[in-house]
């Protein structure tokens, strides 16, 4: 798994953490310790699921847009669009062996059912579940 999950959750946390401010990429990058470029891409992806907002210009910023009992794991999950967990098979494997035709089909059902079972396990747990680990 990339790094994109781990993003976005940093960044909701810190705006829940932070209720009523509004926290700049380069503050939110800061805290990661990673480059603000990566931080803004997953901020658009968060924003365009309507799980942020953003106010432009010198005092602008990014706060959540909406309360954090509302906003699951599972929504940044999806927001961010990971990769398939299992990977995905960049050759075709050959239709005239007994394992080839077959195996594609099976392991994208094994793949559907981790999905799956990871969605759920993440609509179990809201931001504010998440944040209230921290101390």
């Amino acid at each position: 798994m990339n790094g994109q999950f781990q993003i976005a959750t940093h960044v909701l946390t810190l705006l829940c953490k932070q209720p009523g401010e509004l926290l700049s990429s380069d503050y939110v990058a800061g805290s990661m310790n990673v480059n603000p470029v990566l931080v803004r891409k997953e901020m658009r992806k968060l924003r365009a699921c309507g799980l942020i907002e953003s106010k432009e210009g010198k005092t602008g910023g990014y706060s959540l847009a909406l309360p954090p009992q509302k906003i699951t794991l599972a929504d940044v999950y999806k927001a961010v669009k990971l990769p398939p967990a299992l990977g995905q098979a960049k050759n075709k494997p050959n239709p005239d062996c007994p394992v080839g035709k077959q195996i594609g089909a099976h392991l994208d059902h094994l793949a559907d059912d981790v999905e799956a079972a990871i969605v759920k396990k993440l609509s179990t747990i809201t931001i504010f579940d998440f944040v209230n680990q921290f101390d």
